[in-house]
């Protein structure tokens, strides 16, 4: 068996942190998300933002819901990646098919009539067998108030943007955590 000086010692140890840190790089090509890939995140980021937009108060955006949304589908609500990963390319297929041009693309106003459409389950096509847009309208729709409306902790609300726009005193959660 070898003696390591102390020199050896900390060389080594460099080295394995050193490579520990590139470990997260490697994860996969879906960038910063544990569920959506970046091209669904960024439809997401304009589908929450129309849905609460950013006025006097920043909105969903800002207020960090897609990262909400996206946590949650790889934990609590896991049941319901399907709806996201099917209701995402119809949507995206029933926005080119009625526009020519992907979600965030289309101007305020265009933005607004299609998600009333999603919301009114008036979409044509055969894009929505096997669940209406509007069952996935409301899905997201729960999910972004969720997102803007409860604790920080679980993802979104970020700097408790929502408590601040209501006025509210930050409550206290108690859950967990063991004061």
């Amino acid at each position: 068996m070898k003696a390591y000086t102390r020199r050896d010692f900390v060389r080594i140890s460099a080295a394995c942190t050193g490579s520990l840190l590139l470990v997260p790089g490697c994860r996969s090509k879906r960038g910063r998300w544990f569920f959506f890939t970046d091209e669904e995140a960024l439809q997401m980021g304009a589908i929450v933002e129309c849905l609460i937009p950013t006025d006097d108060f920043p909105g969903a955006k800002e207020a960090d819901v897609i990262n909400f949304m996206d946590k949650q589908l790889v934990g609590y609500y896991r049941r319901h990646q399907n709806t996201y990963r099917v209701g995402l390319t119809r949507f995206n297929e029933s926005c080119m098919q009625r526009y020519g041009k992907n979600f965030n693309e289309l101007d305020e106003e265009k933005k607004n009539i299609f998600l009333k459409l999603l919301e009114e389950n008036k979409l044509d096509g055969e894009s929505w067998k096997e669940f209406s847009s509007a069952e996935f309208f409301n899905l997201v729709l729960d999910h972004t108030m969720q997102g803007f409306y409860g604790s920080p902790r679980h993802g979104g609300n970020k700097d408790y943007i929502s408590y601040r726009m209501l006025q509210l005193d930050y409550p206290l959660i108690i859950g967990r955590n063991k004061y």
